[in-house]
């Protein structure tokens, strides 16, 4: 039994936030119903990478869910919206704040119908404050986020993360909603709205940021690889490339400066402890990267590497999914997409011993299940089907 069985998603998202929200939930095993707009569908359905005319960006983040097509500006398009919500356990959207509401599908209107329901808005900016209508990207957010503030090279320019980190934890945050949402449903029959904004998600993440600016006043700014606070605990060049090093604690530095041969650090006074290293930073810096000049990242890695010291090479992309670690922990999966042929994914990151997430279904053809979909739940027949599809209801 997989673990989210008999929980029916009704799908409203598109492009990213909200479909990987939606994808983590079809992952578990929850039946994700995705509507799209009739002819034209989710816009990511339209973005590249492209496999014979299938876009890779849509595949990997829509499997295992069904598509039907339905018009919701059009008054039977809206009734069928309802009597799928009347049997849902949670509907996702992630259009901008008001735009349910001027369709007269916002959760009051929904939640008359189905008092159990849980109802999860992911948006820019939320459903309330003076940011509310505005619109969003990824990169406006990583923006007024202030993540960019902090990322890149000191005394460089404002970078974004590679990647899309604003959409992503903004599904993730409002799959963890949902999932809590159900859990008090289940317990009490009482469903709720559940409203995830992506720029209070970029905030949730900036963690010793925030900290940092809150006690000290002072701003952060971008540092490079290095830690804030941790030291040393950055990427070094070394003869050949890049190695990472991240030495937590007192313990870890007294054993690295002997694996390196540079006992003379101990009796530094300067480097006694993380603090003091933290705050000669730059010396003691200059001093490593020279060491680390001297051999190839190979030759520090497996020294490093077998002494216990936590030590890592920079991978491009090309070496994580060759990675035997990633190997060994199937994260990533072959399917059969239909007119792709065989396709890899990002497997589900959440290992569950009893009830594991599976991905066995590709992502589905625009509106390939809606007879399926609309005869099955609601009982519509075949004539009217056709009917709908006439009317470009669906």
């Amino acid at each position: 039994m997989k673990l989210l069985e008999g929980t029916r998603v009704i799908d409203l998202t598109r492009v990213l936030a909200g479909p990987y929200c939606t994808m983590i939930l079809a992952d578990m095993g929850a039946e994700v119903i995705k509507i799209e707009r009739p002819g034209t569908g989710d816009d990511s359905r339209e973005f590249g990478p492209f496999i014979k005319n299938m876009s890779a960006y849509f595949v990997s983040i829509n499997r295992n869910k069904k598509s039907i097509t339905l018009n919701l500006k059009t008054d039977r398009g809206k009734e069928i919206f309802k009597e799928l919500v009347r049997e849902a356990d949670i509907v996702v959207e992630n259009f901008r704040p008001g735009t349910m509401e001027k369709l007269g599908l916002g959760y009051e209107t929904l939640k008359t119908i189905n008092k159990k329901l849980i109802y999860a808005a992911c948006s820019g900016f939320g459903h309330t404050g003076p940011y509310s209508r505005k619109p969003a990207y990824d990169l406006i957010v990583q923006g007024l986020g202030g993540i960019m503030s902090i990322t890149g090279q000191t005394d460089g320019v404002p970078t974004k993360v590679g990647a899309s980190i604003g959409d992503i934890t903004a599904g993730m945050f409002t799959a963890i909603g949902i999932l809590a949402a159900l859990n008090h449903r289940n317990k009490t029959g009482i469903g709720q709205k559940v409203d995830v904004a992506m720029l209070d998600c970029q905030v949730a993440i900036l963690e010793n940021a925030i900290a940092r600016y809150l006690i000290s006043g002072e701003i952060p700014r971008p540092i490079g690889n290095r830690h804030p606070s941790i030291t040393p605990f950055e990427a070094f060049e070394t003869e050949d490339d890049y190695i990472i090093i991240a030495i937590g604690n007192d313990t870890l530095w007294d054993k690295f400066c002997r694996i390196i041969d540079r006992k003379d650090l101990l009796e530094d006074s300067r480097y006694k402890s993380n603090q003091l290293r933290t705050e000669h930073y730059s010396k003691l810096h200059a001093t490593l990267q020279e060491e680390f000049k001297k051999k190839t990242t190979r030759e520090w890695f497996e020294l490093l590497d077998s002494n216990g010291i936590p030590c890592a090479p920079i991978n491009n992309i090309k070496d994580v999914v060759n990675d035997p670690q990633v190997k060994a922990r199937e994260m990533l999966v072959e399917i059969h997409q239909p007119g792709v042929g065989n396709f890899k994914l990002p497997n589900l990151p959440i290992k569950f011993s009893e009830t594991p997430g599976i991905i066995d279904k590709p992502a589905p053809a625009l509106g390939q299940d809606t007879e399926e979909v609309l005869k099955k739940h609601l009982g519509i027949t075949e004539d009217e089907l056709k009917k709908l599809e006439k009317e470009g209801i669906i």
